[in-house]
């Protein structure tokens, strides 16, 4: 990434694609106050999305508004991490995604909050108290199951085993950014620690650490997502209801 423009498109990407995955839950989530609350989780992030994008297409100057860079960008224009693209598993998969989305999210948001531009300012002032919430949300349900039965710890366990090396693209450095990621780190270790430690789960070590979605890098994932996301748009470009 190489300064404001970069940035702030790389965290809407993150969000926009982040509510994409978590409204595929929609109806299919285990219990019915989980189908809404991950519909709002969804819509959340989706909010944060459009401010993002709205303003990255600003900061880029070449007319390209919160709908063009959403629907009109093919999947090596996106800068989302790869955590977000992946495949929403089981409802493990799921809960520890969005923990380790929120404990990232959650400090750069309150950074933003107190940076220089005054409209990322504005915009992290009010995500980080929705990030609040969902850092809350899953970390109730990676404790609970966790600590639960010997099959919800199995699976909550390999869940993290599966998603923990694609936390570490999230803390890239970039000093020249209005936030550099690598100063969220240590938010985000304490935070995830003390969740783990209290589900009983075994914080993985070291190994593989995939990258290049910050770069334009995707898993195939991506194209997927963006074919069912964007097709009504493509299909009918300009129109208004």
């Amino acid at each position: 990434m190489n300064g404001p423009f970069d940035f702030t498109l790389a965290i809407g990407d993150d969000a926009l694609i982040a509510a994409q995955r978590l409204a595929e839950w929609t109806s299919h989530a285990p219990e019915m106050e989980e189908d809404i609350a991950l519909a709002n989780i969804a819509l959340d992030q989706l909010g944060a999305a459009r401010l993002l994008l709205t303003y990255a297409g600003e900061l880029e100057g070449a007319g390209r508004d919160e709908d063009a860079l959403a629907y009109l960008r093919d999947d090596r224009e996106f800068r989302n991490c790869l955590l977000v693209e992946l495949p929403n598993g089981d409802f493990a998969v799921t809960m520890v995604k969005l923990l380790l989305l929120a404990a990232y999210q959650v400090p750069l948001y309150t950074a933003l909050a107190g940076c220089a531009d005054e409209r990322l300012a504005a915009i992290g002032a009010k995500a980080r108290k929705e990030s609040a919430y969902h850092l809350d949300h899953a970390s109730l349900w990676v404790k609970r199951l966790g600590d639960g039965t010997e099959e919800s710890h199995r699976r909550t366990q390999a869940a993290l085993e599966q998603l923990w090396p694609y936390h570490h693209e999230l803390f890239t450095a970039d000093p020249a950014a209005p936030v550099d990621p690598a100063t969220l780190r240590a938010d985000f270790d304490a935070t995830v620690s003390a969740v783990l430690d209290e589900a009983g789960l075994t914080r993985p070590e070291g190994g593989w650490a995939p990258a290049g979605g910050r770069e334009g890098v995707h898993t195939e994932e991506l194209s997927y997502l963006l074919a069912e996301m964007q097709v009504l748009h493509r299909a009918h470009p300009g129109a208004r209801w």
